[in-house]
């Protein structure tokens, strides 16, 4: 498998003329861990921290036989007072051979709220300074649905949130898509995600 060690990112197949993505999709077995989410446009992550996605591998869809993962998204208010919340939910890759692109399907009473998104940018690259390793980044877009409007996530795998060097080529990366009303959401929108750790745990 390879990595990307560069941040590039495309648009969102909803404002893109191609119908296949111009970068690789990550493999679901990259995707598989917990990351955590450090800026979003959503208004919905502004009263809480530490929110982080888990992804965990399933078997494939019975027959289309396209990819699924397990999503877990849990969060903690910014009081700290209400313990940790949990949404659940299943992702099915939209196209049998394309793990870039996914149908999300909320799990018990959720069992009604769908929603699609896809990823615009995957890599890993080294920590600068006096950090050392390397550190997996993703960009997330979300289609808008009955409750939330459109938005775009940065995630990272360390649990205190990307480094400023990669977030900062990011954000060029994101004023460089050829998507208008992406790039003009995430200049006015686009906000850090409280994080103070450590994390509280269920």
């Amino acid at each position: 498998m390879s990595v990307p060690a560069t941040i590039s990112l495309h648009s969102p197949s909803k404002y893109s003329s191609s119908s296949t993505s111009p970068t690789a999709s990550p493999p679901p077995e990259w995707l598989h861990r917990t990351w955590s989410v450090t800026h979003s446009t959503l208004s919905m992550w502004r009263s809480a921290r530490n929110v982080r996605i888990t992804y965990t591998p399933l078997p494939p869809h019975s027959s289309s036989g396209a990819q699924r993962i397990d999503d877990l998204v849990e969060y903690e208010s910014l009081n700290g007072k209400s313990g940790v919340k949990s949404v659940a939910g299943v992702d099915t890759a939209s196209k049998p051979d394309d793990t870039g692109a996914w149908d999300w399907r909320g799990k018990g009473w959720l069992f009604f709220v769908s929603s699609h998104w896809e990823v615009l940018g995957w890599g890993e690259r080294p920590l600068a300074g006096a950090d050392s390793g390397v550190e997996r980044w993703v960009v997330t877009w979300f289609a808008p649905t009955l409750f939330t409007k459109e938005g775009v996530d940065v995630y990272s795998d360390r649990r205190e949130g990307v480094s400023k060097e990669t977030l900062d080529e990011i954000t060029a990366a994101l004023k460089g898509l050829d998507a208008k009303p992406v790039t003009e959401m995430c200049e006015k929108d686009m906000r850090a995600v409280e994080i103070q750790l450590p994390w509280k745990e269920r």
